[in-house]
């Protein structure tokens, strides 16, 4: 039995997959589905969890080397909300792209993480270091 770290099983086999530079998704509750990619769904209700309860959860042993963000992050969201993810994010190379070319990144990506998050294009792509 799991003593700490990574308890949910699908995480943990989906984490498992990553390699040197493929990616992984974390989303929020509206991000689309994608038939053809494993998706594990943790959302439970509106906020819970949240995109920086995965990311915080998983970065202790999950080498991310760049990051991807829809360039309208910036623009919805509060400067307080905007400095969570990038203090979330130390270290990592975080670039902005149109919404547009961030959703045509996913389908390259191991998988996805859905949670409950209600922040605005709160969704991280994030490269394998």
């Amino acid at each position: 039995m799991l003593k700490s770290g990574i308890l949910n099983p699908k995480i943990n086999s989906l984490l498992s997959l990553v390699r040197h530079t493929n990616t992984l998704v974390i989303a929020d509750r509206g991000f689309p589905f994608w038939k053809d990619i494993e998706t594990v769904d943790i959302s439970l209700v509106d906020d819970m969890p949240r995109v920086l309860d995965v990311l915080a959860a998983i970065r202790s042993n999950f080498s991310v080397a760049r990051a991807f963000m829809a360039e309208e992050f910036n623009e919805v969201n509060s400067a307080e909300t905007i400095l969570q993810f990038k203090h979330a994010l130390d270290g990592v190379a975080l670039e902005f792209e149109p919404h547009i070319d961030f959703k045509k990144r996913v389908p390259h990506a191991i998988g996805i993480i859905r949670t409950g998050d209600t922040i605005q294009y709160a969704n991280l792509v994030l490269e394998s270091g």
